[in-house]
């Protein structure tokens, strides 16, 4: 459409305008740090996701359906959005792979990735797009699906049926509800000596100080000032945060401490921290055969989330003076019907990605690159990473009277150790990067199919939630909001070819009280919490209620 003399004026004065809204706003960012609010300087951002769970629907009473929810913090507050934010779902159907055959070394695990990513791994797949409008609606806008792009505009806080093109219904919810992720992260942060958890750290001194030369470990060392559990200050790494000490900022004892009864002391106390806090959610119940043309064959459904901020030169709507919008709004009419919602992917930038529990927080450190779903580059990365961990995990494990499958040379205590090469780092992690991570029983296996256990490596890349269909899709089979992942992760550091116990060691072995009463630890609990601390749903949304007042004004990790 060719622009008419006033419609050059327009033009010229927005730009100009433009230029000027530029200068004033801060820079785009596009990596998770940005919105990562455990540093001192970064404000809690509606981009920062927090979970993505996707597990087979237990309802059948309309055929087979799957859940996807993506949560991220409420803000402005919950069950409001921002309009300045965008937010996808990806979703890929397709057959189940075999059973790993290749040779168990780190050329083996790459030639793997790759095969799979040229094979079953198209990233540009379909995809559900949500903006929003300054009424609290929300557009849904599907994407690339077998039965053709379409888009509903829905009313926010309520379950809506949306009706697809060929008939099909999907349930969805977008608002607010109780933070489904029950975990004692204050107890993970001190596991791995974080300090922008317990002391006010800048974002820009990331790589020095966020997790500081201190052995990795799950059990307190001796002298460990900094981090270990001070009775007098209980609400240190609780919303107490103090300024970082001049120095040292090291660790130089050699032993785990005890108590007078000869007791470990835990990192965990087992409580929830997120306990009464809420989150805002996109949660869908899709129809499989709305994902796919072939659901008897493509039963594995891998799925991600990404959030998008508006780029500054978009935002003159929202930020400019009142006859500037009215201009803009003017110019944009000329070119376009829909004035509510930005959805157009050009006007965004990527901020955050949201794919399997722990890719990003425990193995590639948030990387500036942003890593997203194609993490298969980062494999000799997370392979240093893995071990890094273990030589702090490991002996902790071992000191308890537990099998790991880490190679830590019979360390009695926890080990501050790095790698720069893989090579170096993977004879110590082979055991627990190969080892099939066992189930504590049949459960999850729903269709009585032959399915192969998960081995750990495959769990982490690339860096997606992969959903067997065939399954309850309990972790590492998908994800429901049930399990404890926490616990689970850690437990990828057993040695699963041994007992713990009377039973093998499975991925809920540490997440069963028995296990800690028979220990010689104080407090006797799970690292995280079993439950949550409201009982999820038994229909759709499943997500608890929000709490009246759950709304995140202060740091909330994930």
């Amino acid at each position: 459409m060719p622009l008419t003399t006033a419609g050059r004026q327009i033009c010229a004065v927005i730009l100009a305008s433009l230029t000027m809204l530029s200068a004033a706003h801060a820079a785009d960012h596009n990596d998770p740090n940005a919105v990562n609010s455990i540093y001192d300087d970064v404000p809690i951002s509606g981009a920062d996701l927090y979970d993505i769970f996707g597990y087979p629907s237990d309802d059948k009473s309309g055929g087979e359906a799957l859940v996807v929810q993506l949560t991220f913090a409420p803000i402005p507050r919950t069950g409001v959005f921002d309009r300045d934010y965008m937010y996808k779902i990806h979703l890929d159907a397709s057959p189940r792979i075999a059973d790993y055959a290749g040779a168990e070394d780190l050329d083996g695990m790459i030639k793997h990735f790759e095969a799979i990513k040229e094979t079953f791994l198209d990233f540009k797949v379909p995809e559900i797009k949500v903006t929003f409008n300054d009424r609290n609606q929300a557009r849904v806008d599907f994407i690339g699906f077998p039965g053709g792009n379409f888009y509903q505009v829905v009313d926010t806080n309520r379950v809506v049926i949306i009706e697809t093109p060929r008939g099909q219904k999907i349930k969805a919810y977008i608002g607010g509800r109780d933070d489904a992720f029950f975990n004692t992260l204050h107890g993970f942060f001190r596991s791995i000596n974080y300090a922008p958890q317990f002391y006010k750290v800048p974002v820009a001194d990331y790589k020095t100080l966020a997790e500081l030369p201190i052995p990795k470990t799950l059990l307190e060392l001796e002298g460990n000032d900094l981090f270990n559990y001070d009775p007098a200050h209980p609400k240190h790494g609780l919303g107490e945060k103090y300024d970082l000490p001049s120095g040292p900022l090291e660790w130089q004892g050699n032993a785990f401490k005890k108590d007078e009864n000869g007791n470990f002391r835990f990192v965990y106390n087992g409580n929830d921290d997120q306990a009464g806090r809420n989150i805002n959610t996109l949660s869908f119940e899709i129809p499989l055969g709305f994902l796919t043309e072939d659901p008897q064959t493509e039963r594995i459904v891998r799925l991600w989330g990404g959030s998008y901020v508006l780029k500054a030169s978009s935002r003159v709507a929202a930020y400019a003076p009142g006859w500037l919008q009215r201009t803009w709004l003017k110019f944009k009419s000329m070119f376009s019907e829909d004035l509510e919602f930005n959805n157009r992917d050009g006007d965004y930038n990527q901020v955050d990605h949201d794919g399997v529990p722990f890719s990003d927080a425990a193995l590639s450190l948030r990387y500036d690159s942003h890593v997203g779903v194609d993490n298969i580059k980062y494999l000799p990365q997370f392979t240093t990473r893995f071990a890094h961990l273990g030589w702090g995990f490991g002996p902790s494990i071992s000191a308890l009277g537990l099998p790991t499958c880490f190679d830590h040379d019979n360390s009695p205590v926890s080990v501050h150790k790095t790698y720069k090469l893989a090579l170096k780092a993977f004879p110590r992690a082979k055991k627990c990067l190969f080892q099939k991570l066992n189930m504590p029983n049949d459960d999850w296996n729903t269709s009585g199919k032959d399915i192969p256990l998960k081995r750990t490596f495959e769990v982490f890349v690339p860096n997606l939630t992969s959903v067997d269909m065939d399954t309850n899709g309990t972790w590492p089979y998908g994800r429901r909001p049930e399990d404890q992942v926490a616990t689970r992760f850690l437990a990828t550091f057993l040695d699963m070819s041994q007992n713990c116990g009377a039973e093998p060691c499975n991925v809920e072995t540490l997440n069963q009280p028995a296990l800690w009463e028979s220990a010689p630890i104080e407090p006797k609990t799970p690292p995280n919490p079993r439950h949550n601390d409201k009982p999820f749903l038994k229909e759709f949304p499943y997500l608890a209620e929000p709490w009246p007042d759950g709304d995140v004004t202060e740091y909330k990790p994930h």
